[in-house]
């Protein structure tokens, strides 16, 4: 098994998430998160005032797959999330040893179906 945790931008997660339940992944968390990349935060201004933002607001979608699936998921989120611009996020894949279903014990692949 594999967890995969997406970083996107916020206007993205809705799109992300009705996609991952369209194509069948029963149960996802979802957070809000900040931080930056490489760009190290972003410039703006306002009534002509320069100010730096140094953490950008993100949402951390976090999904765990069969080791089989998961170049479906990472594709269909990369699909839907890309803007084409900086900041458009990160996907990370984790393995996963195990997972128990609390109410019914059942583990592994069982648990995440």
């Amino acid at each position: 098994m594999k967890r995969i945790e997406a970083i996107v931008r916020p206007e993205k997660a809705g799109a992300v998430v009705t996609l991952l339940d369209e194509i069948g992944h029963p149960g996802m968390m979802i957070s809000e998160i900040e931080g930056h990349g490489k760009q190290h935060g972003k410039e703006d201004s306002v009534r002509g005032k320069k100010y730096r933002i140094d953490l950008i607001t993100k949402t951390r979608i976090e999904i765990v797959v069969r080791d089989s699936e998961v170049k479906k998921f990472v594709k269909a989120i990369r699909d839907v999330a890309v803007t084409g611009e900086i900041g458009d996020g990160k996907i990370f894949i984790h393995p996963v040893d195990d997972a128990v279903r609390v109410r019914t014990n059942e583990s592994g692949d069982d648990a995440i179906k």
